[in-house]
């Protein structure tokens, strides 16, 4: 399974997920969701890079040209909650994307974490590019439990599986047992998981950070 992480390279990216770090700046909750969306945009740029492309004439009002248009736009997956601030960021690149939503929720136990599914919602994604978001991929469990979900909709051509951060004992769950169609994309890889099942160093939980603590 290809991986792709956008901080090997210097770019505003890394400044952006700095402040998603900060404890100071986290407080500020527009700014985090900002911060996520504008994350999103920066992705949603490298994965267009990897997606099929017609040559189409184009009108100007000086004289016909011809540019490379995009082919199909992506189906758009994203685990609720803590995903809508970077699916927003998708959608403001991809405009014409269906959408899906999933709503998962982590169980915790004495030495394991079970993920539950209970919603979704998803267009037809047969024979389709696929981009599955959610912010933190922590043990790998929620991404393959979304991937199961989502074969009633059909099998995709390829499916980017896209995150804030990750840990690596997700990645390696991932490569043990997605799809040979699937290729994770994330701006940082992370240390490890701490006892607790979460990312280290991290950034906390994202979907409380946008939106408030949940009971």
């Amino acid at each position: 399974m290809e991986v792709f992480e956008l901080n090997k390279v210097d770019s505003l990216a890394s400044h952006f997920l700095s402040q998603l770090r900060d404890t100071k700046v986290q407080k500020d909750r527009l700014r985090f969701r900002t911060n996520v969306q504008r994350l999103g945009q920066i992705m949603a740029y490298e994965i267009s890079k990897h997606l099929r492309y017609n040559a189409t004439e184009i009108q100007t009002p000086i004289e016909a040209t011809t540019e490379k248009v995009l082919q199909d736009a992506p189906a758009i997956i994203t685990v609720l909650r803590a995903g809508l601030p970077y699916h927003q960021g998708f959608l403001n690149y991809f405009d014409q994307s269906d959408s899906g939503f999933i709503g998962a929720y982590r169980k915790e136990g004495e030495h394991e974490i079970a993920v539950h599914l209970e919603y979704l919602a998803a267009p037809s994604v047969e024979g389709r590019h696929v981009i599955l978001v959610d912010p933190m991929l922590a043990t790998g469990n929620s991404f393959l439990r979304s991937l199961k979900a989502l074969q009633k909709h059909g099998k995709p051509a390829h499916v980017f599986l896209v995150a804030l951060i990750a840990a690596p004992e997700g990645i390696q769950n991932i490569r043990n047992h997605a799809d040979d169609n699937c290729s994770l994309w994330t701006v940082a890889i992370d240390k490890k998981l701490n006892d607790n099942f979460y990312i280290v160093p991290g950034l906390g939980d994202a979907g409380d950070l946008s939106f408030g603590d949940k009971l």
